[in-house]
């Protein structure tokens, strides 16, 4: 029996769902314990292309059963739609559950996500780059035990009841604050009591599954969505997401006790990208961050914005590491530095004559730190017919050995492409 948590090491976009895909084959359970329908995890199959945003990568595995774990706010009808589409092409949904405790994100989520964005920028103190799905109002009203839940949607008066009180609120702030139209309790409890109905087969009591299928001895993996430079304690606040993206969270996230977690993977890129506001000390602007988006594809799957690019920031690196516990690291996109002369990775900050070596608590120290770099010969030559680590180019060699000692973690994996069969197991 193992259970292990997937957990994104940068500012997301890392290539998790390419893992968890890679490694639900020997999984019986993979769970999603956090974030929303703003995760975006890009899975290909041969040369068909998948992308999920609520469902668990792992359910590409013909045997692992997927879970949207208690952690997650749930878009209903988007979920529907991306289970539609997933039967569509085949694959099995018996196997996908969601919890019964998720937090649901209703119509006035997403409307007041919208309209505190506008008002950022019209007061001049900028947005937050949020994706505008409701994620942070829905976790917010968690938060404030005003929540609709997944179990509420099953229980038509329960239902409405609650909404009822909630909706009141709601439509002080629409017109009181935001001069918008209130909103109508009989649409939305009827929309919404729809989607319960439709999703009702798919529903469990998670945290009791899970915790059975441990004591069965079953291999449980934990799907993390947005990266450790985003958590909502822990990241660039508050230019994060509001839920908590490290590993610590990944046992409330899904109901599972603390100690059965056996071993914690991060997810890294060779350079490091971020999409929307907040700082971002290693940022490329020049024909070299053009050339790793170019490269790297590096444009986001929710949103269709391009990804800001930097040298890999050892910094954040190590500090992600030890946030987490990390016991391995999965580096991915190797093959996109392939052309490159020289390679930078930051190994300190200089902030007002000072040295650091992790990130200062505020963002505008943030964005007044500097980055000091060691340069490495690059390996210009192509990588992503590599099978085997002792295959790879010396540089190459050099570069990952290197990041292993700033992260202080052994790199277990290296990825060279973006299909199954282009990850080259190190250790």
């Amino acid at each position: 029996m193992t259970v292990t948590a997937v957990i994104g090491a940068q500012w997301g976009d890392e290539g998790k769902g390419r893992i968890v895909d890679e490694l639900a084959i020997e999984s019986d359970v993979v769970v999603r314990f956090q974030g929303g329908g703003n995760a975006g995890h890009h899975v290909w199959v041969g040369d068909t292309q998948f992308t999920f945003h609520q469902v668990p990568a792992g359910i590409l595995s013909p045997k692992a059963h997927c879970v949207i774990g208690n952690g997650v706010v749930i878009d209903p009808a988007d979920l529907l739609t991306e289970l539609r589409e997933l039967q569509d092409r085949g694959v099995e949904l018996s196997r996908v559950h969601i919890s019964d405790r998720a937090h649901v994100i209703m119509p006035y989520h997403k409307l007041l996500d919208k309209l505190e964005e506008r008002e950022r920028d019209a007061s001049g103190t900028g947005n937050l780059g949020t994706t505008t799905r409701g994620i942070g109002p829905a976790y917010v009203d968690k938060y404030a035990r005003i929540g609709i839940r997944v179990a509420d949607l099953l229980d038509v008066d329960q239902f409405r009841s609650r909404l009822a009180i909630v909706l009141s609120q709601k439509n002080k702030m629409l017109t009181q604050i935001y001069h918008s139209e209130p909103l109508s309790l009989e649409k939305i409890h009827g929309e919404y009591f729809a989607y319960g109905l439709e999703l009702r087969k798919y529903v469990i009591d998670s945290q009791t599954y899970l915790q059975d299928q441990l004591r069965e001895g079953k291999n449980i993996l934990l799907e993390g969505a947005q990266g450790s430079l985003l958590d909502v304690d822990f990241g660039t606040y508050p230019y994060v997401t509001s839920s908590s993206t490290v590993a610590g969270n990944s046992y409330s996230g899904s109901g599972l006790p603390p100690r059965s977690i056996n071993h914690v993977t991060g997810v890294f890129k060779t350079y490091i990208t971020r999409v929307g506001s907040g700082p971002m000390p290693t940022e490329l602007t020049d024909e070299i961050g053009e050339h790793l988006r170019i490269r790297g594809y590096e444009v986001g799957r929710t949103t269709g914005r391009q990804r800001r690019t930097g040298w890999f920031d050892g910094v954040a690196g190590k500090y992600a590491a030890r946030l987490n516990g990390l016991d391995s690291a999965i580096l991915m996109k190797l093959d996109v530095l392939d052309r490159l002369p020289t390679i930078k990775i930051c190994t300190e900050y200089s902030y007002k004559g000072a040295r650091l070596t992790t990130p200062p608590p505020t963002v505008e120290a943030q964005q007044l730190c500097e980055p000091i770099y060691e340069e490495l010969p690059g390996w210009r030559c192509d990588t992503t017919k590599i099978t085997n680590a002792d295959e790879l180019p010396a540089a190459a060699k050099t570069y990952i050995k290197r990041l292993e000692e700033i992260i202080e973690t052994p790199i277990s994996a290296v990825s060279v492409g973006p299909k199954r069969g282009q990850t080259i197991q190190m250790k």
